[in-house]
């Protein structure tokens, strides 16, 4: 079984106070791409003893360890996910800021396929639709 957010921290020797441990909750439960902000709306929720600067704190030091992804979308603001999440890409709807994660395997089969067509292995890859609805 994967290891949760709190385990791979622990697994990397990073000291986890009561306060990372909220933080680290919060980012086990979300299911969308949250901000600073936001991290910090849930993670008071549950502690109201926690500031925003320990958010920041504690996001910079999981995303140093590895332990989040953080991600940029081109609103200005940074999101985070879990960087052991499954693979996934995202669309981003430029009117609404939603992320739409999704995963295609033809799209998976083609970049497999340019990467051998240039010479390379794959091993990695970020792909960003940007796109408005479509009106009907």
């Amino acid at each position: 079984m994967a290891q949760t957010i709190q385990e791979r921290c622990e697994t990397k020797g990073l000291r986890m106070t009561g306060q990372r441990r909220v933080i680290a909750a919060v980012l086990e439960d979300s299911d969308d791409h949250p901000d600073v902000e936001e991290l910090y709306a849930r993670a008071a929720a549950r502690d109201s003893a926690i500031s925003i600067a320990t958010v920041y704190r504690t996001v910079k030091l999981f995303e140093e360890a590895g332990i989040l992804d953080k991600l940029e979308f081109g609103d200005g603001r940074a999101r985070y996910e879990d960087a052991e999440r499954d693979h996934h890409d995202h669309l981003i709807d430029m009117n609404s800021g939603e992320v739409i994660e999704f995963v295609d395997p033809e799209i998976e089969a083609l970049q497999e396929r340019i990467a051998e067509k240039l010479g390379y292995r794959l091993i990695g890859h970020r792909l960003e639709l940007y796109g408005v609805p479509i009106k009907k």
